[in-house]
């Protein structure tokens, strides 16, 4: 993916953010199952080699300019959901032990990771198509997702199948918490007033200089898009600029 970089850095105007799957992807959907007992008899081993290609791929990025990495997660706020805990014990694997084992995992590939480098982690339900596949709040999570060595947390608070904001009392000093409160699945707009006493909510446990705005997700995770325009996109992103400008200040 370095070219998909170093076009993205050649025509952007701001610091490119480039986002790449997380080292749990490989891992979350079919767990121990779908890994090959051949290869990797001792599952220590496949972890070991996953953060050995992250660490690789990372380092790629880092040479081509990139000092903005965001790793996209589903796997910490699919853990939250009892269904696809589930699933991941007939898949093979203890889902209480599954949060600490991805967190280790994404610091042993960040180890290397250069001094300027800023790496996010955004947590995801599912977007497909505005549709999603997760609910629950982060509690069962948060714990081992925030002992993750990453710069910020890109978390989804549009709806009430994502909890209360009481997990983020267990985020780190100096990290940053992005509140996904504006929701990438449909096209109705948010209320100004409601998203900032969300914000005055969420900083009841997180000062308010360590919280951030952002939408919930991505507007289209596939090329199939979401249900709604790209109209519908930009007005979304100027609220967000603007109730921004109103609560922290600045240009």
């Amino acid at each position: 993916m370095v070219e998909h970089f170093a076009y993205l850095k050649s025509v952007a105007r701001a610091t490119p953010k480039f986002a790449i799957p997380s080292p749990s992807m490989l891992h979350l959907r079919g767990g121990r199952n779908a890994v090959s007992q051949a290869a990797y008899p001792d599952l220590e081993e496949f972890w070991v080699d996953v953060a050995a290609a992250y660490r690789q791929a990372i380092a790629h990025l880092a040479n081509a300019g990139c000092t903005y990495l965001q790793l996209d997660d589903t796997a910490f706020a699919y853990l939250c959901d009892p269904k696809i805990r589930e699933t991941c014990r007939k898949n093979g694997d203890d889902p209480a032990k599954l949060p600490r084992r991805y967190a280790d995992n994404i610091n042993a590939a960040l180890e290397n990771k250069p001094a300027g480098m800023t790496v996010t982690m955004h947590t995801c339900r599912g977007n497909f198509k505005s549709a999603w596949v997760a609910e629950g709040g982060y509690d069962p999570v948060a714990d081992a997702m925030f002992s993750a060595n990453v710069d910020g947390f890109f978390m989804e608070f549009d709806s009430a199948r994502a909890g209360s904001f009481e997990p983020l009392r267990l985020l780190p000093k100096g990290k940053k918490a992005v509140l996904g409160l504006v929701t990438t699945k449909v096209g109705a707009i948010e209320d100004k007033a409601m998203l900032k006493r969300r914000i005055a909510e969420a900083a009841k446990f997180v000062p308010l200089d360590n919280l951030c705005l952002s939408p919930q997700c991505g507007f289209s995770s596939t090329h199939h898009g979401n249900a709604l325009s790209q109209d519908d996109q930009w007005r979304k992103l100027g609220l967000i600029v603007e109730t921004a400008r109103e609560v922290w200040g600045g240009a």
